[in-house]
Order: structure tokens, then C-alpha cells, then sequence
């Protein structure tokens, strides 16, 4: 039996509007967000010696590799015909349409363009622990969790334009000797994050109508900030056990 008007009016009892959960999700994202980490800090100032570099490079390709496999476990909750196309087309945009193209392809280009050897990304040998942790543990939040948390936690989205258009700045500034060719999964997920996170946004506002439901998507998004912040604070202070090339 469904909800009646008035268990309906109780159940949003203490909830905000959809403008007001915007404003709460994208506070939540800027404040939280990983671009004032100090590692990328200093990154984006020019400070990491070409070993640091390449161990970020290296293991946040564990990052990339893991994407589209999270989305493989959303695109399985999606109910609606036209929710799950617009979805697989990020797993696209990692996986590409062959091997050539996509997400995944172009970091192994940015790993080739900082001096790592193509195998060992793929082989995942520079991984850190802490990362392989962080990465694992957002997969299967998606796994484990409902749409609505698994989209929510996909807000992130709403900076990464940002920070890619601070990168596609810097780099050529600060480190000159990386092949300007190597950063072009930055200049394509400018659009690409654009989009997405404009999607995931509209998709959290009109499922989240309760306030026990925008709470959980708050708290996804937090949870998501979280990993990407673990993840650097696994780099972070560390020196590379091995020269990564």
C-alpha cells in the first residue's frame, strides 16, 4: 500500500527544497574536495620532484581502472531504460569504444608521457596499500548500496572540471618535460565532468525528497571525498620504494 497524503507530508517533514539540497551538496563538494589536499597543493605549484609525480600518476590509475567498474554496479540499479543508456555512456567514456579511445587509454598515455613503463600500470606494481583500500572500498559502496547513494557519491563530478582546467594550467608551467600530448584525459574530462555532474545533480534532487534520504545523499558525497582525500594522504610524505619508471 502506498504512502497516504498525509504519512507522505510527515515523511518530508524537515526537508529542504530541491534548491536548498543543491546549495548543501555543492558546499559539501567545494569544502570537501580533494584539490586542497596538500599533496595536490603542491602539485599544482609546481613542488613534486618527478619521482612524486609519477607514484600520483601510477597508483590513481588504480582510480581510473576502477571506474567503469563502479558504474557497471550503478547502471544495474537503474529502473529506467533512458537512465541506464545515459549512464553507460560514462563507462564509454572510461572503457572507450576500442582500445584506442577512453579514459583508461588516455592515462596510460599520461603514465607513458611522466616516464612509467605501460606493463607496469597495468600490472598496478607502484600501488600503495592505502590506495588499493580507498578504491576498493568506494566500488563496493556502489555495490552494496542503493541508486540514489551510489549517484550521490558520484557528485564529486560537480569540481572536476575545476581542478582539470587548474592541471591543463600548470603542468605545462611547471613541468615542462611531460609530453603535452600525455594530458589529454584532462582536457576531455573537462566537458565530461561538466556533464555528468550536471546529470548526477538533477538525478539527487528529485529522488532525495525526504530528509532522511538527502542526509543519506550528503552523507555519500562526504564518503566519496573521503576516498579521493585517503587516497592522496597514502602518497603523501611518502617516497616512492622504487624509482616508478
Amino acid at each position: 500500500m502506498g504512502l497516504t497524503p498525509q504519512d507522505a507530508t510527515a515523511a518530508q517533514l524537515g526537508a529542504w527544497n530541491a534548491e536548498q539540497l543543491e546549495a548543501r551538496l555543492r558546499e559539501l563538494a567545494t569544502t570537501r574536495y580533494h584539490d586542497r589536499h596538500p599533496f595536490n597543493q603542491r602539485m599544482h605549484r609546481g613542488e613534486l620532484s618527478p619521482d612524486e609525480l609519477r607514484l600520483w600518476v601510477a597508483n590513481r590509475f588504480y582510480y581510473q581502472c576502477n571506474i567503469p567498474i563502479k558504474d557497471a554496479h550503478i547502471l544495474a540499479k537503474l529502473q529506467q531504460p533512458a537512465q541506464r543508456r545515459s549512464w553507460l555512456r560514462r563507462i564509454q567514456d572510461h572503457d572507450g569504444l576500442d582500445d584506442q579511445d577512453g579514459g583508461i587509454e588516455r592515462w596510460l598515455r599520461l603514465g607513458e608521457a611522466v616516464g612509467l613503463k605501460r606493463h607496469d600500470l597495468l600490472a598496478h606494481r607502484h600501488l600503495r596499500p592505502g590506495v588499493r583500500l580507498a578504491v576498493d572500498g568506494y566500488v563496493n559502496f556502489c555495490r552494496n548500496n542503493g541508486p540514489l547513494e551510489a549517484v550521490a557519491s558520484s557528485l564529486t563530478e560537480l569540481c572536476a572540471p575545476s581542478i582539470m582546467l587548474t592541471r591543463l594550467e600548470t603542468f605545462p608551467l611547471h613541468y615542462p618535460w611531460i609530453d603535452a600530448q600525455g594530458l589529454s584525459y584532462f582536457r576531455n574530462r573537462v566537458p565530461q565532468g561538466r556533464r555528468d555532474g550536471s546529470e548526477a545533480l538533477s538525478w539527487v534532487k528529485a529522488w532525495a525528497v525526504t530528509r532522511e534520504q538527502q542526509d543519506q545523499a550528503l552523507a555519500a558525497l562526504s564518503f566519496k571525498c573521503d576516498v579521493l582525500w585517503t587516497l592522496l594522504d597514502s602518497l603523501q610524505g611518502t617516497a616512492p620504494q622504487e624509482t616508478p619508471r
